[in-house]
């Protein structure tokens, strides 16, 4: 990971004495926390705000509430020499900030694929009528298209007529277990702004972004354009993923009933540029806490602004993706001799080793995680399920207590008829299947996720069955 390179020392990144505009974070979770970091890592005055005041303490003692691959110490080192600070007081917010980043959740409605966006609506309400002094308020979060005239229209309701504040956009594109890198150093920039003082000041609190890529001789695509562009790039790029990996797993379905190999035609078209091979990876789908919800707010939208038949496609695309989690259940019946019947399959009294509980490797996080998800199925379909995962086990058992859990890999195997590897951890990337077939009941083993070699698997004399392969 390329932020290895980062100093030791008290400096930032960049030694430019030039000024900057001071920043604020609102919302410090995984989104506003990983840019309050390194911003202030890129010299910036940074002050991150949130209502959660556990979490404001554990950030202020240089402690992370969450985890996120190099944050940490990013963390501490800015609070230790001061450049980064916490607050529960919207007050402090206030008087601090030239820019004020939105960084709140978007979740989906209860009952419903649309955002929620209360939490921004909840932000803004308190921010603005405290603001004294010009500034810009610019959002990272991800919204449905037509929000930020919405924040303007709120913040020229509740702010002093006195004091101009302006709406700016600034869309996110961070990948968790790389949102360090992918902040310091992003594929793109976009920005949206609505007057030229605005546009500037937006600039030069991006302006750290480019000066650290001109020091390492790489080139940040920068786009400017208008709030509706801004709004929509990241669900639109969201979509676009989730409509490769769901494509991907459709043709792994074709590739079982027609004896192809979908690792081997996925490796084959990715050789196209016009397609890629990321993304191109069969096995039980996304999850998360942006791509399902993202691509279900933006089937919302598109139905309230009336082309809602031009995105039908994306509930095809959601579909396929859940089916995935059926399947992997079934598979598991097959593979232990169980019937699939009118009802479902039958798993009564199997036992079931599942590796890997969050959504992806290289993070605790475990919202909409397929793999946890189809633990529970299995469950209750009447198998006993063993879960084990690196990171992800203190969240994992505060959502499904009734689950089972080990502490290491040698306990969740132990007597297991049947491994099912979920999330592509590296440790399990790298198993000794002659020696776990020791340790198991019966050496069968789903892989989930294609991550492991058949063939090395086979020789050990394990039952070996991938997703399309």
């Amino acid at each position: 990971m390329r932020s290895a390179n980062l100093p030791n020392e008290s400096e930032s990144i960049l030694t430019s004495g030039a000024a900057r505009p001071r920043l604020t974070f609102i919302g410090v979770g995984p989104l506003g926390g990983t840019y309050a970091a390194c911003y202030a890592e890129l010299g910036y005055e940074v002050l991150g705000y949130d209502v959660d005041a556990g979490r404001i303490e554990k950030f202020a003692a240089g402690e992370m509430p969450f985890y996120e691959r190099g944050l940490d110490t990013l963390v501490r080192k800015n609070v230790d020499n001061g450049r980064l600070r916490f607050t529960a007081d919207p007050a402090e917010v206030a008087a601090f900030g030239d820019v004020h980043f939105l960084c709140v959740g978007t979740p989906s409605r209860p009952n419903s694929d649309s955002a929620d966006l209360s939490y921004m609506e909840s932000a803004v309400t308190t921010l603005a009528p405290l603001l004294k002094r010009r500034c810009i308020v610019v959002g990272k979060s991800t919204v449905p298209v037509g929000t930020a005239a919405w924040v303007q229209q709120l913040i020229d309701k509740l702010s002093d007529t006195d004091v101009q504040v302006e709406v700016a956009w600034s869309p996110e594109f961070l990948q968790e277990a790389n949102a360090v890198d992918d902040v310091l150093r992003p594929n793109r920039v976009v920005l949206a702004a609505q007057s030229d003082w605005a546009s500037e000041l937006l600039q030069a609190a991006h302006k750290g972004v480019f000066e650290l890529a001109a020091m390492e001789d790489r080139e940040v695509p920068l786009v400017i354009t208008d709030f509706a562009t801004a709004e929509l790039v990241k669900v639109a790029s969201n979509a676009f993923l989730s409509t490769k990996i769901s494509f991907i797993n459709a043709m792994a379905d074709l590739c079982d009933v027609a004896g192809g190999d979908v690792t081997d035609l996925a490796r084959a078209m990715g050789y196209d540029a016009r397609i890629g091979h990321r993304f191109l990876r069969a096995g039980i789908g996304f999850g998360g806490g942006c791509l399902p919800k993202d691509l279900r707010a933006l089937a919302a939208r598109g139905r309230e602004l009336g082309v809602g038949e031009s995105l039908r496609f994306l509930s095809e695309i959601e579909d396929i993706n859940l089916s995935r989690r059926t399947k992997v259940v079934r598979l598991a019946a097959e593979l232990t001799g169980r019937e699939n019947g009118p009802n479902g399959p039958e798993l009564s009294g199997v036992n079931i080793t599942v590796l890997g509980a969050t959504f992806k490797p290289d993070t605790d996080d475990i919202r909409d995680s397929p793999a946890l998800d189809i633990a529970r199925r299995m469950r209750s379909e009447g198998a006993t399920v063993t879960i084990y995962d690196p990171m992800g086990l203190d969240n994992a058992r505060a959502r499904y207590p009734e689950l089972r859990y080990a502490h290491n890999l040698s306990e969740a195997v132990e007597g297991a008829e049947l491994l099912c590897l979920l999330t592509e951890w590296e440790e399990f990337r790298h198993l000794d299947p002659a020696a776990l077939g020791e340790l198991v009941a019966q050496p069968r083993i789903l892989d989930g996720r294609n991550a492991l070699d058949p063939q090395l698997w086979k020789n050990a004399g394990w039952t070996y069955r991938g997703m399309g392969r």
